[in-house]
């Protein structure tokens, strides 16, 4: 029953939306000559410096906007863990907050702080790192749910305050998992640093909105292959800053096959 509702949900979607194989193709034609424009990308001098200085305004974004994140959604999380045993109205508020944060996009948080602190990469920052911490204080919060509660229960059965058996019980438990959840926001913050620069938001997204709007095609592939060089780098630091922090299980290496009396 589960997977005939699943299906009818899928076909009623792809029904409602219009997906369907014949627009794709109708628009194949404008995406070949699309696609023709991007080649070759532009590689001159002058223009890769500009590059360059977007790559690091959109990392420079990206990490403030984690650092901002982190702090308001783990201040969030404490309250939002039922295990912490945080007040019911604090807990009830900090779940409210952290809804509206992450409800709202992106996009919409960047154009509010373009109005109000102009057009730039604060704005990209601001609206990153609001939309960060309410996806951060849910998923923190669950986390520090999902510890074993045992270790929990005996600090508590010693008679040890809310405060302390946090931090000896529950954080303990969680943190490689909460250290895989903050790299990984990091890499959502590139990406999402160069959606918000489409509306003046600074960084790399800026500078390919600016080239979509002059046809400068040629430009825009020269940015697109600097953003997912960047995105790629991001991954492999986030990768072995994981690994360090035991957050990443290696896998062992398959054994050859014996037989029923141990030989191969």
């Amino acid at each position: 029953m589960l997977l005939a509702l699943a299906v009818a949900a899928v076909v009623w979607s792809l029904h409602g939306t219009g997906v369907n194989g014949a627009n794709a193709l109708a628009g194949w034609s404008g995406a070949r000559e699309f696609a023709a424009g991007l080649i070759p990308p532009r590689f001159e001098g002058e223009f890769l410096r500009s590059v360059a200085a977007a790559v690091l305004e959109t990392l420079q974004i990206s990490i403030a906007a984690l650092f901002l994140g982190v702090a308001m959604g783990l201040a969030l999380s404490v309250p939002m863990a039922g295990n912490m045993g945080a007040p019911v109205w604090l807990a009830a508020g900090a779940r409210l907050l952290a809804a509206v944060l992450r409800s709202v996009p992106e996009l919409l948080w960047a154009l509010l702080f373009v109005a109000v602190v102009g057009l730039g990469p604060a704005a990209g920052v601001y609206a990153i790192s609001l939309h960060a911490a309410g996806l951060l204080a849910k998923l923190v919060s669950e986390q520090l749910e999902a510890v074993d509660p045992d270790p929990v229960e005996a600090l508590r059965l010693t008679g040890a305050s809310g405060f302390t058996v946090g931090m000896l019980s529950i954080l303990p438990q969680a943190r490689t998992g909460i250290a895989s959840l903050v790299l990984y926001q990091w890499e959502c913050n590139i990406r999402s640093s160069a959606i918000v620069g489409f509306v003046g938001a600074g960084g790399i997204g800026q500078a390919m909105g600016i080239s979509m709007h002059l046809f400068r095609y040629r430009d825009l592939a020269t940015l697109v292959l600097a953003l997912l060089l960047l995105v790629l780098a991001v991954d492999q630091v986030s990768r072995s800053l994981r690994t360090r922090m035991g957050a990443v299980t290696h896998s062992l290496a398959p054994r050859r096959s014996r037989g029923p009396f141990g030989r191969r």
